[in-house]
Parts: C-alpha cells; structure tokens; sequence
C-alpha cells in the first residue's frame, strides 16, 4: 500500500553537551500506520556503519579498543572528546556499528555485544531495559558473527557463513522470521532470528540500517532492500512497503558493491558495463554512485531535479569518477572515489558539505580543505555529520557539533574537516557514526608510557589475567588497563575524566602524581 507523503523535517533547539539528554537531533518525518489513525513518526537519523561493510580485518599482534564521542549512551554524559570505552569484560573489537543511542560491536571471537537505550528490542537482549554496557547478545552467541548494523530501531548481524539475522522493529512494524509481517512477529522482534524466506541459501556480505528500511548486499552483487517504502526509499518503482528482503529489479545483471541507508532515501556504488541491458545511457563505465527516494535538499546530487526518485538512478554529475564507498545521513549523501576522495551533496547546514563557503544543495561537492593532500581511506556518517579515516590515520569530522559529537572539546558546529585532535597518538583502524555521537576502533600496541608492548589481556599493575571475576578497568588518567584492586583509589582532576572536578577512578601510580600536583597547587594558591 501507498503512504501520504511525510511533511519535511523541522529542527527544534538542542540542548548543550554538558547537560543530560533525552531528546536527539528532533526531527519529525512520515507517518507510522496504525489500527485506525495514523501518528507521526519521530525519525531523528540515518547513520551508517562502517561495520556494516565488514571493518574487522585487522592486526593479529594487536587488540581493538574503542573510543567514543558525542551523546551518552547507557549514561546521561555527553562526551566532547574521545573517550575509551568502558567495558565489564576485556574486549578485543574487531567491527562496530553505532545507531541513536545505542551501538553493536563484534569481537575477535565473532560474539556480540550491544549496549545503550533499550527501544522496541533494538538491543536484542529480551528485555526492556537500558544496558550501561557492552553485554553479550546471548541469542546468537553461539554462531559466528563478522559484522553488526545498528539502525535507530533495528539492529542486523550477518555471519561469516552469510546468514542475516535481524532484531528490533524494522520499518514494516514487526518482522515475522518465516512468512513477513504478521501474527506471531511480535515475540520474535525482540531476540536476533535468522532471516529466511527469499534470503535463504543466499550469502550476504554487508547491510545496512536506515530508520525504517535496511538494504542488503550479496556477495553476488545482488542489492535487497525491505520495510517501509516511502518516497521510493526501497527502489522497486512504488511507494510499496516490503515485509520481506525483495532484489531492486533495475539493478539485476549490475554488481552492486555497497549500499547505504538514509531517513527516506538510500544510495549505491554499482559496477556498471556500458552495454548491458539495464545501464542507463547517460551512464558511463565504472563504479558508479546511484541514489534514489526523497530528493529533497539535492541529497540525491541530481542537480536542480529535486523530485522523488523511485528507482536507482545513476548521478550523472559524477559519472567520471569511480566509487568504493557511500554513506547517507539524514539530508546528505557523501561518498569516496578509488582514488581517496570525498564528495558530498545535500543540504548545506549545518556545514556538513566540508564547504566552508557553503557549498551548493544543486550538486555534488568536492571536499576539500585539510583533506585536500589526503588520501580518505574510510567514511561515517551521522544524522548531521561525517567522520573520515586517512591513509596516515588521522581522523577527521565536520558537521554538527551538539553534544561534542565532533569530538573536538566542544559543541560548535565545523563546516571544514578539523582533525580529531584526542586521536593523534592512537592507531584508528575504523570510525563510525551514530546519529549524534561517533567511535572508533584503535589499535593498542605500544604503550605511550614504556615504549613496550601492552599486553591487554592482564592488569598492567599486579600482571595478573583479567577473567570472570577479575574485570578489567582502565584508568581515568592514563587509560590503561588495570583489575579493580589496582584502581581502587579516586582522584580529581584526572585527564580523561569527564568533569575534572568529580572524582573518578584511578591507577596507584597516578594518584600519586595527581594527588601532589594537586597538593603543590594548592600551596601556591595560599601563598599568594
């Protein structure tokens, strides 16, 4: 069935990074359909995950901490900075996947983890509460994971054998494991279950979450997407709503090689051969980037042609350069070339084109700046801002700055790619976006304090093992990891704390040196 269009988006005043936050970047969009009225939806993102595209790969010698950013997530803090995430158990992360307020990692091992506010099962936890943090996703611990995808709703999983499992609420109201939306679903929705049906015997190699419709690539090539499908959001030619994962006909005989899901519209990098039956023929050859559903604000990059498109259609304007990877947001679409660099289009507030003269709603834009001699390895999006990774591993964001997403000490919004200052020292393999905070996965191989190797499976104090009783804390000054008898003491004005003036956590060693420089400066305050 057809939905009425939604009306556009309005944007109400946010609230500071230190203040507690229940409410995201507000943004009220579509209709959800009930029994017998309808109410609106409050759809407040899309953010991509780089997980989704499988970002596992990594250093054998090394183990994958993750930094975050932005708005609290299983806490009422904003962070304006990085912050290594704190965990009850040691684990090393190989991929992870942030939606609103809530996110999904994946370890070495292949188990899940998800943690954040509990919303219509997202979490896949079984049960209707908040989890503070990373806990262990115990309906699948036993299969073999590679990636997560978090939408705002729903969460995704795919195994390395190519199973899609799905949790949450996924656009089509509930999601019924076996025969599509219907009696029954409701039970299901709120543990991971394997999605069967049309996806059965089918590999799946990445996914992705959009509020209410995820898009699914095969390691053929074949592009699914199901859900709601307003605006054409699914690509099937309609404004049809699909319960089950359904192939986007256009595309049938082209290789899809990534997908992306926004609000209301969602974008591709399709391999495409001038020749073959279903190339548009103001395509060239070559990876080409592909969007289609709500054209409004020129998210798609068809120039002055804002209108809803149904089906793929390939952007003309970049028809010379080649593709590898996509990213949507709420009102943008940014996307990178084989050859490391970024564009963006969209609407042009606030500042998340990376234009500090604005840029245009009518195309795409070129991303300059400081990325300008820098090859861009990697990509996220947020709701209203984007993270990128570089070849030299350096981390960039620009967008929205609210509650500290950007990661650089405060709320302002940028409109140029400013260099995530926190992230220097580290080795970021990955970075991905939620709808208004950011993480990244960081490598820990040498210790900034000895020069030798960490070794994260023991307490960097006694040198014991962390196991099941003896958990893994990191110390609020120095972020090393140590058993809670060797952080036993707290201390003020700690360097990663989030309020120096409260008191957090610490190693011996540090509390020491902390406990004199605070001693020294209060003698010279009563000496003045």
């Amino acid at each position: 069935m057809s939905y009425p269009l939604p009306p556009r988006a309005f944007f109400p005043p946010e609230p500071s990074c230190a203040s507690v936050h229940s409410v995201s970047d507000g943004i009220i969009n579509g209709r959800i359909k009930g029994t017998n009225v309808d109410a609106f939806r409050e759809s407040l993102s899309s953010s991509v995950s780089s997980s989704s595209e499988g970002s596992g790969h990594g250093d054998n010698d090394a183990t994958g901490d993750v930094y975050i950013w932005g708005e609290g997530i299983g806490a009422n803090l904003d962070y304006c900075v990085p912050k290594l995430l704190e965990s009850a158990v040691t684990l090393d992360v190989q991929s992870i996947s942030c939606g609103r307020r809530h996110a999904g990692l994946v370890t070495r091992q292949g188990q899940v983890f998800t943690w954040g506010e509990e919303h219509g099962g997202r979490l896949g936890h079984g049960i209707d509460h908040n989890v503070s943090h990373p806990k262990l996703l115990d309906g699948i611990k036993h299969v073999n994971i590679e990636l997560v995808a978090c939408g705002e709703y729903h969460s995704c999983a795919v195994s390395v054998a190519g199973d899609l499992y799905h949790w949450g609420n996924s656009g089509c109201s509930t999601l019924n494991h076996k025969n599509g939306c219907g009696a029954g679903a409701e039970a299901s929705q709120w543990v991971p279950r394997k999605l069967k049906g049309t996806m059965e015997g089918i590999h799946v190699s990445s996914v992705s979450c959009g509020p209410w419709h995820t898009a699914v690539v095969t390691s053929s090539g074949q592009l699914f997407t199901f859900g709601d499908g307003t605006f054409g959001v699914l690509g099937h030619g309609d404004r049809e709503t699909m319960s089950m994962p359904r192939e986007v006909e256009s595309l049938k005989g082209l290789r899809t090689m990534r997908a992306a899901c926004g609000v209301w519209h969602t974008a591709a990098v399709v391999e495409v051969i001038v020749g073959t039956s279903n190339t548009d023929s103001s395509c060239c050859s070559g990876k080409l980037l592909f969007t289609w559903g709500d054209g409004d604000k020129g998210r798609l990059g068809h120039g002055g042609n804002m209108e809803a498109k149904l089906v793929p259609t390939c952007v003309a304007a970049l028809g010379e350069s080649n593709f590898c990877q996509v990213g949507c947001g709420h009102s943008m679409t940014v996307a990178v070339t084989t050859t490391g660099h970024v564009y963006t289009m969209g609407s042009v507030a606030p500042g998340q084109l990376g234009n500090p003269h604005g840029g245009s709603s009518k195309g795409p834009t070129l991303v300059l700046g400081k990325l300008a001699d820098n090859f861009v390895e990697e990509l996220a999006c947020g709701s209203f801002h984007v993270a990128v990774l570089t070849s030299n591993g350096e981390v960039y964001t620009w967008g929205k700055g609210a509650n500290g997403r950007l990661g650089h000490g405060d709320t302002d919004d940028r409109n140029a790619p400013t260099l995530v200052e926190g992230l220097k020292d580290k080795q970021v393999r990955s970075v991905v976006c939620g709808t208004s905070f950011t993480a990244a996965i960081c490598l820990l191989r040498k210790s900034s304090v000895s020069g030798g190797v960490v070794d994260q499976s023991m307490c960097s104090g006694c040198r014991l093992s962390f196991n099941f009783k003896r958990k893994r804390h990191n110390c609020y000054n120095c972020g090393r990891a140590f058993c809670r008898s060797c952080t036993s003491r707290k201390s003020l004005k700690a360097a990663m704390a989030p309020n120096p003036n409260k008191w957090y956590r610490v190693c011996d060693h540090c509390f020491g040196k902390l406990r004199n420089a605070i001693q020294t400066e209060s003698t010279r305050k009563l000496l003045r």
